[in-house]
């Protein structure tokens, strides 16, 4: 990929976020700063990024509407969140158990709730991944962090 094939700045739609914690709250901004620092994100068939992606819920569909740098709309991609909902939810129910566990368990329990969060964390970023795909290139870290804004936006 090239320098072009690369997201410049993320915005979420924060009107379909109905609660969230510090805990989530941190989750976001991390997210959002690691993707802008490292990321390969192709559009198929254009050459003409850096992008800017703002990411949003409209209708049951995981909208992915994508710009060129000074915002110019170029393509929009959309998503049906059912294949997403189960490992969404599996995924958010892990995260409050292991900021739980980060509070009171043992280190060898956090570790194990620790794994069992990654392992739902991949499963997602390759959903999107194959949901993306013919539509949107990207490497697993930019998968990883794209699913960890959808689960942010998926909050209800």
């Amino acid at each position: 990929m090239s320098e072009m094939d690369r997201i410049c700045a993320v915005t979420l739609d924060e009107r379909t976020v109905a609660r969230r914690g510090p805990e989530i709250e941190r989750e976001r901004k991390v997210a959002i700063f690691d993707l802008i620092e490292e990321n390969e994100f192709a559009v198929e068939g254009r050459r003409d990024g850096p992008y800017a992606l703002h990411l949003s819920i409209v209708d049951n569909r995981l909208m992915f509407d994508i710009r060129r740098e000074d915002e110019t709309p170029l393509v929009a991609v959309g998503l049906s969140l059912s294949p997403f909902r189960k490992v969404v939810k599996d995924y958010w129910q892990i995260c409050e158990s292991y900021y739980e566990a980060i509070k009171h368990a043992t280190p060898s329990r956090i570790e194990a709730i620790d794994m069992a969060r990654r392992g739902l964390h991949n499963e997602g970023s390759e959903l999107l991944r194959e949901r993306l795909a013919g539509k949107v290139a990207l490497d697993d870290n930019t998968a990883r962090r794209l699913f960890t804004l959808i689960c942010v936006l998926h909050l209800r």
